[in-house]
Order: C-alpha cells, then structure tokens, then sequence
C-alpha cells in the first residue's frame, strides 16, 4: 500500500502513516474531551470499513469515555479487534520493545499450567525460565485460586518496571523452585527456536516464530531476525519446513511480505500476493501486491503449527501462499482476521495533538485466487494437542511429531492417533486491542 509504506498491523496489513502533524506554538487551540470523541467518530464515518454500519446522530458527550463510544461505533457482529492506544505504545510494540516478565503459559495436556514460551531478554529468560516448566502457584497461592472461566487470571499488576511476582514452579526433572521477578523493559525476540532435521536424504527445517516485529530503526521495514533465520535454513539447504505459528498473533505486514518472498518458489515471482480492498468512500486506494522472490530456497512443502493463538499476519501468509505452494497445517484452526488496520491519528489534528491513536479496521485482504473471509479461522489438516510440557524442538512434542509425520507419511502415522482436548481457552484470550496482537505477560 502506498499510503507511506510502513505497513504494519494486527492482522493484515498497517501502513504506518508518517508523522504527526502539529500546531503551530504560537496557535494552539482549546480541544476538550467531547472534541477529541467528535474527532473519534468523524475518522470512523471517514476510514472504518464497516462505516456504513456506524450509528447515526450520536450524541459524543453521552459517553463516559472515548473506549465506551469507540465500542458503541464498532461492527459488533465481526469487529473484534478496533482499539485505541497511544503511537509511542504502538510504535513499540510492532518493533517488540515491551515491559513486563517476558514469557507465556498455556493448558497442558494434562489440564496443569506450563509456560510455552520466554523471551530471552526478558526477566524470565535472564531468570533461566523454559518452556516446559509447571507453574503450581502464583504469590503462594495455588494455580487453582486464579481460575477464571476455561482460563487464568495471575493478576500480575499493570506492566510496569519494578513491580514484582512470586512464581513456585515444578521443573521437567521434579524439583521445585520459587523465583520472583521483577518487571522491566525489554526487546523481545521474535524466533524462539529454529534447527534442522535431517531424514531419508532430506533437510527440515523447524523455526517457531512468535511475532510479525520489524527491527527499530530499518528502513525499509523490515526484520533482522528473519533475515538471520532465513540464512541459517538456506545453509542447510532445507526442502521442507515446518513454521511453528502457534502463539503468533500477528504483527508488521511489512515482515510478513519479506518471510514470504523468501517461502515462495522462484517460478511464482511477480505473481499475485494479495490484494486489499478498503470501504466504499476509499476504493481509489485500494492495491495490491506482487510475490517478488528472495534468497535460495526452494521448498516442495511448508507445515503450519497453529492454533487459536495464530491470527492476523499468521493468517494471511497461509492464505497468500496457499494457491502457490503445497501447505498442510497441524495442531487447532487459527483465529480469524481476515481484515486489517493502520493507524489514523495522522488524519485528525485533535487526535495526533493529544497522543490519540485510532487503529479500527480499515480494509480487508484476499489472496490471488479472492479468498478473503476466513472469521471463523483457518481448519487444520491434522488435529493435535499442544504438549506444553515438553520444550522447543523435542521431537516428541505433540505437534511438531505430527508435523514431521506428516512430511513423513502425509497424515498422522498409524500409531499416532490421539484424543484432542480442547480446554476452550488460548492465552490471547486474555488480552485485548494492542495486545492482542503481541500477547505476553
């Protein structure tokens, strides 16, 4: 998209759209709370793409807060993803600059509470913390206090530097240990995991990656991790890979198209990625965009690890490679967001003089055979539990054995048939507007 192509988002595609405007020192005016919901509605009857479903002759001052008229204006029967934020927060978090104790936790297969995953320079992960370990208690209170519908609620406090929490945590050999941890600022790393296996003459590549963030300061937007990862599997002169999505909610649109520049055959170069389409008033800028091959990969199969968790920028590189390329998806059906966002305090003067970010949905997003509604998520080939008890890359995790096995035998093996449990609740569920899209504690 060309409206300043810093493209990121939670689900599709964000054209970070340039600075703020400012007032001039010398005139600046008054702008009271109901100006700043005026400006909120104005925008939404301008960009939403649901904007012929707003709501007539509201009364802005009717509102308690800028949230509450925000929830009155959505599409409520598909919108699940406009917020408002601030664009410093915004900013930080498509580039993973984060606050907090950096790791996840997740239902096990057993029904007891493991952590799934750590960022590495978070305080979790300079605590030692893996995926794997059981959580028992939080504060000296057992897990089972914190039951709060199918999920948890730790009540860990906002996410900010120096607030603390006792964790007591049962490790894969039995012991227990009792680490607390103090919040703190952070740069999250994006690829958790990434090895080959070698078998029967070939190379699969195995690479969990857990968020569309692009590198601060890259111009073009792009990730520096990827690019890493990319060259760690062309050195290995993999043939299949298995991408592990199962916690990424999302993220830069920007990254998504570089990961799949390098995924794609180089016999499909310059064909069609994708094409976005906005409301009815906006239709002159609606683009699309073309495949335009990278690096030396060649790959006859890619196996997507997915689950509830995997959404937005997850979703649309499975569906932009899908017409292409031989996929499968193993684990549980993705989220659903096939519609996308970029932020619009730039087009309001009373939103970007007074820090207002409004990031609603503004588009939609179809592949080049015009597959553009998937709500209800994409369903997974092959149905397999998520064994959070056993750590990144071991071959008998539940899903990635299923994954291998499917490159192995085109379906589960014979001896591989499992009962899935589904516990009605994923750690995105947890999280809302901005998080959402980057979920950790």
């Amino acid at each position: 998209m060309n409206y300043q192509r810093h493209i990121v988002f939670l689900a599709l595609l964000v054209g970070s759209l340039g600075t703020f405007s400012c007032y001039p020192d010398e005139d600046v005016p008054v702008i009271t709370e109901d100006n700043i919901k005026e400006a909120i509605y104005d925008t939404m009857k301008e960009w939403y793409f649901w904007n012929t479903q707003i709501p007539t002759n509201i009364d802005v001052s009717s509102y308690t807060s800028r949230e509450q008229l925000l929830s009155r204006l959505i599409f409520q029967p598909l919108d699940r993803w406009s917020y408002l934020t601030t664009r410093e927060a915004f900013d930080r978090s498509f580039t993973g600059q984060n606050a907090g104790y950096g790791f996840g936790f997740g239902i096990g297969e057993n029904g007891s509470l493991y952590i799934s995953f750590v960022y590495a320079d978070a305080p979790a992960g300079k605590d030692g913390w893996q995926r794997g370990w059981e959580i028992t208690q939080v504060n000296g209170r057992p897990i089972s206090e914190y039951r709060a519908g199918n999920g948890y609620n730790f009540q860990l406090g906002p996410n900010t530097p120096g607030i603390q929490n006792s964790f007591t945590l049962k490790l894969p050999d039995g012991s227990t240990t009792t680490r607390t941890l103090t919040k703190a600022d952070y740069q999250s790393n994006s690829v958790l995991h990434k090895e080959v296996f070698s078998e029967e003459g070939k190379n699969i590549g195995y690479w969990v990656y857990n968020g569309f963030q692009a590198t601060r300061g890259q111009s073009p937007t792009r990730s520096l991790e990827v690019e890493e990862a990319l060259k760690f599997f062309e050195s290995a002169n993999i043939q299949e890979l298995i991408l592990d999505l199962r916690y990424n909610g999302g993220g830069s649109v920007d990254v998504a198209e570089q990961l799949m520049n390098a995924l794609i055959p180089a016999v499909h170069s310059g064909k069609l990625m994708y094409t976005n389409a906005l409301n009815g008033d906006k239709s002159n800028l609606n683009e699309s965009q073309d495949f335009k091959k990278t690096g030396s990969l060649e790959l006859s199969k890619v196996v997507f690890i997915t689950s509830r968790g995997s959404a937005s920028a997850s979703e649309l590189i499975i569906n932009c490679l899908e017409p292409y390329m031989d996929i499968a998806l193993v684990g549980a059906n993705t989220y659903g967001k096939p519609v996308g966002s970029f932020p619009l305090s730039r087009y309001n003067t009373a939103l970007s003089a007074n820090d207002v970010e409004l990031v609603p949905i503004t588009f939609a997003i179809a592949n080049a055979d015009g597959k553009a509604e998937y709500y209800d998520g994409f369903p997974v080939d092959v149905l397999v539990n998520d064994d959070i008890s056993r750590n990144w890359g071991d071959p008998e995790e539940s899903r990635l054995q299923a994954a291998l096995n499917y490159l192995r035998f085109g379906s589960l093996s014979p001896t591989e048939r499992r009962t899935y449990v589904d516990h009605g609740w994923e750690m995105i569920d947890n999280f809302t507007g901005l998080e959402k899209e980057f979920p950790v504690y």
